[in-house]
C-alpha cells in the first residue's frame, strides 16, 4: 500500500471554493480504482493550510489517477487557488496502532 500526503496552502478568499470543490469530488476520488481511503485535514495553527491523506494499492494506481480525466478536472480547479506551491509525499505505512 502507498500512502499519499499532499500539503496545500490557499489564499483565504479561496478556501470556501476549495472546500466546495473537494466535497463535490471526494467520493469520485475515493472510489477511483486503486484508492481505498481518503481524508482531508486542516492545519491546527494555520487555517489556510490543508492536507489530503489517501491510500493507494500501489504507485501504478496513483499514477493512473494522476493521468485521469478526474484528476485533470480536480487539479485544474484547485491549482489556481494556491497561495504557495503544493508539496506531496508518497510513503509506505510501517506501523499503525488503533
Amino acid at each position: 500500500m502507498l500512502v499519499r500526503i499532499v500539503k496545500m496552502g490557499f489564499y483565504k478568499q479561496n478556501i470556501d471554493v476549495f472546500l466546495e470543490d473537494f466535497n463535490n469530488h471526494k467520493h469520485h476520488i475515493r472510489n477511483f480504482e486503486g484508492c481505498s481511503f481518503l481524508e482531508l485535514y486542516r492545519d491546527a495553527n494555520d487555517p489556510t493550510v490543508f492536507f489530503t491523506y489517501s491510500y493507494w494499492e500501489n504507485e501504478d494506481a496513483l499514477e493512473n489517477y494522476r493521468k485521469s480525466e478526474l484528476f485533470s478536472e480536480v487539479w485544474g480547479k484547485t491549482k489556481p487557488l494556491f497561495s504557495k506551491p503544493p508539496k506531496a509525499w508518497s510513503v509506505e505505512k510501517l506501523i499503525s496502532l488503533e
